[in-house]
């Protein structure tokens, strides 16, 4: 499935949104993928955009929207009239069987994505005391859904007013100006003297990273993993997301078998270091195994093992021998470099460069104003960009240290 958002009602407002007039080709290009639609409607509403909120909610509708997920009580109640299914966003901070039975009893809710301060004993509470409630056949219909990647908000449950107050920019309107990943100073007022913290950001959390205990997860009852992707990087998307259906599927082939943990702890190793060269602040295990009074981000910005340089663009491809041509725009291109391939239909394709050539003569390097040949592993298409992956001097230390 993937979630997304439309311009003024969603959580990130500074996203190049999507429209009310793209719901229908957006639900149409998933469907033919066999993929599920969910529309994030998750900020607070105010009285003036109820109207709005209805002629959204309608057009979902027609388009076929596969759910909405929200939590402010005027879209729960008007989704729920129009027949659209709604999953209970992680800004309601459900975190006890109770209220989630309360929403399911009164609304007819089945998805709920978990408050994020849960921790592995609590999924697994909540999970024993909906099925003693409601028996084993209705518990089913159940579906816990929780986060287990991506960035994680200093405030309880993301209520947090530190970017409204400073700037008029609130966080659940989506407009959020993140003033908590920044640097601070402390200033004595007597003496006027100023200290500068080094070694950690203060209001900065690590990113949730779950991958050395989504074993953990799934066993305790999560039934629908939620990945951060918005206002990602279309690698990071792909990296992340592939690493975790990786993951899942070595749970569901393999469980029960003897090796079992000893498999799992080497693949989510493995993962996890390739997750790792994308962006991210460091990793922490969020709330799953109690709360995280530790895992503060030690340097500001990107912590990826690995950035891309742009080096140039494809201009031809050639289907049948697996070629394409690249201008070289940038630096230079050299045998063996780690290339990332984008473009809107090809998506992200990452290879190794093994092998170049120049009007059909092997080489090692190619520099700006050439065009190189070089084979690809999948098709790409002219116009789509090419860069280079190099190691980030800023980057994190290798995966394993300082997990959480």
């Amino acid at each position: 499935a993937v979630y997304f958002g439309i311009d003024g009602w969603n959580m990130r407002a500074g996203a190049k949104n999507f429209t009310l007039s793209d719901l229908s080709a957006i639900t149409k290009r998933c469907s033919n993928r066999g993929v599920k639609a969910y529309l994030a409607l998750n900020t607070i509403i105010f009285q003036q955009e109820l109207k709005g909120l209805r002629e959204v909610l309608e057009a979902a509708k027609r388009a076929g929207i596969d759910g909405v997920i929200c939590w402010d009580m005027a879209v729960v109640e008007m989704a729920s009239s129009l027949g659209l299914p709604v999953h209970l966003s992680t800004q309601a901070s459900v975190s006890n069987s109770r209220a989630l039975l309360t929403y399911h009893r009164r609304f007819g809710l089945n998805r709920f994505v978990l408050a994020r301060e849960c921790t592995l004993d609590d999924i697994k509470a909540i999970r024993s005391e909906i099925h003693a409630r409601l028996g084993q056949e209705r518990a089913k219909k159940i579906e816990i859904e929780v986060f287990v990647h991506g960035a994680m908000c200093v405030s309880i449950s993301g209520r947090c007013f530190l970017s409204q107050f400073l700037y008029g920019k609130s966080a659940n309107r989506g407009e959020c100006l993140q003033p908590c990943r920044r640097r601070y100073v402390i200033t004595d007022s007597e003496e006027e003297s100023i200290l500068s913290i080094e070694g950690q950001q203060l209001l900065s959390p690590k990113d949730l990273c779950s991958l050395p205990i989504l074993d953990q997860v799934l066993e305790a009852g999560a039934t629908v993993l939620k990945i951060e992707g918005r206002n990602r990087s279309p690698e990071y998307v792909w990296t992340v997301t592939k690493a975790y259906r990786e993951a899942v599927d070595y749970w569901k082939d393999n469980r029960g078998s003897k090796d079992f943990y000893t498999g799992y702890k080497a693949l989510a190793s493995r993962l996890e270091q390739e997750v790792s060269e994308v962006f991210n602040r460091g990793f922490s295990k969020g709330f799953y195994l109690g709360r995280p009074i530790a895992d503060w981000s030690e340097k500001g910005g990107n912590q990826a093992s690995r950035l891309k340089e742009h080096c140039g663009r494809v201009i031809k491809f050639y289907q049948k021998i697996g070629v394409c041509e690249i201008r070289v725009e940038s630096g230079r291109l050299t045998k063996g470099d780690e290339l990332l391939f984008q473009g809107r239909t090809t998506g992200s394709v990452r290879q190794s460069a093994e092998s170049l050539q120049i009007q059909h003569q092997p080489v090692d390097i190619a520099v700006k104003g050439e065009v190189v040949a070089c084979k690809v592993v999948k098709r790409v298409r002219p116009g789509d960009l090419v860069y280079r992956l190099v190691l980030n001097p800023q980057g994190q230390q290798p995966a394993g240290r300082g997990s959480g």
